[in-house]
């Protein structure tokens, strides 16, 4: 499998961006150790559209990337499809495909070697991190939220690039640690134990993410996540695959998983809560009282008042 090195790196990248390199290599950025640059897409002058990746190329830095364009990103053994907004971690380890759809592409990416972090004492080690695992898929759908924070850092470290600070490859490299660490948050927990198989990792991020909606602690408190779009969204996969992932290791949808764990959340805020029905309809995401009922009686059987009664007997 081919490897890409640094040099053709730089090739592509003024290829699709029509920049020259002494303009892309600041003069003191061999004066450190290892090799660090970030570059900002979308800038007047550039070309409309950055060229996409070798087909499962392998290539020998690590890259983080914040894409506002809609892309895909290709893995040997799955095809991941990303709506605006999506953070991804590459490594000279996983082969991969990267296709942007959109003719413009805005955000950021940035490109490092590992000796680059050796410096920052973290006791990071970058192959021994879930994002960076042969087994991991790290490309994330940012909210609102995720999207700012990782922008800002990304501007901070356009900045630095640009100043005359002596420290400031100390300073980028806490940058990238940041990020680093923002995926790292982004990555279900399961993901440090991954299943053997792509079908069975999926089903397993899936049944961590369900999880971690629950339990409701408080009537202000809302599921994040409500149908098989919002969990197909997050987990960077198309919802047709992802409910036919499901199906093939549960035996059951991904509406019909969804609606069982918030079935079995309304048992629990009715038996042991003294909050409304009103208030649990919000809570669990339902526009009203009356759908939340109807929702309640095709799950058990019953409407959820006199479900509540029946618990207090």
């Amino acid at each position: 499998m081919k490897t890409a090195p640094l040099a053709e790196f730089y090739h592509d990248v003024v290829a699709c961006t029509g920049t020259e390199l002494s303009a892309l290599l600041p003069n003191d950025i061999q004066q450190d150790v290892g090799h660090f640059n970030v570059f900002e897409l979308g800038q007047p002058g550039q070309a409309v559209r950055p060229q996409p990746s070798a087909p499962y190329a392998c290539r020998s830095f690590y890259k983080i990337s914040l894409l506002r364009g809609r892309n895909r990103v290709d893995y040997p053994d799955l095809s991941l499809d990303l709506a605006r907004n999506a953070l991804i971690f590459s490594t000279p380890k996983v082969p991969h495909h990267w296709l942007p759809y959109d003719a413009g592409q805005d955000g950021f990416f940035c490109v490092f070697t590992s000796e680059f972090l050796r410096p920052a004492n973290s006791g990071v080690v970058l192959d021994e991190l879930p994002l960076f695992k042969a087994e991991s898929y790290p490309a994330f759908q940012l909210v609102e939220e995720q999207e700012a924070r990782a922008t800002a850092i990304f501007r901070r470290m356009r900045e630095e690039m640009a100043s005359d600070y002596r420290y400031k490859y100390d300073l980028l490299r806490t940058y990238v640690l940041e990020l680093l660490h923002l995926g790292q948050k982004l990555q279900p927990a399961t993901a440090l134990h991954p299943a053997h198989s792509a079908p069975a990792r999926l089903t397993s991020l899936f049944i961590e993410l369900l999880e971690r909606q629950f339990p409701l602690e408080a009537p202000q408190q809302q599921l994040r996540l409500r149908t098989a779009a919002d969990y197909a969204d997050h987990l960077a996969v198309h919802v047709n695959h992802l409910n036919k992932v499901l199906k093939e290791t549960t035996g059951r949808t991904t509406t019909a998983l969804i609606g069982t764990r918030i079935a079995q959340e309304a048992k629990a805020l009715l038996r042991q809560t003294t909050w409304t029905l009103a208030e649990i309809a919000d809570s669990l995401g339902f526009a009203d009282v009356a759908h939340f009922s109807n929702f309640f009686k095709r799950q058990l059987g019953v409407a959820p008042g006199a479900f509540r009664l029946q618990a207090l007997v």
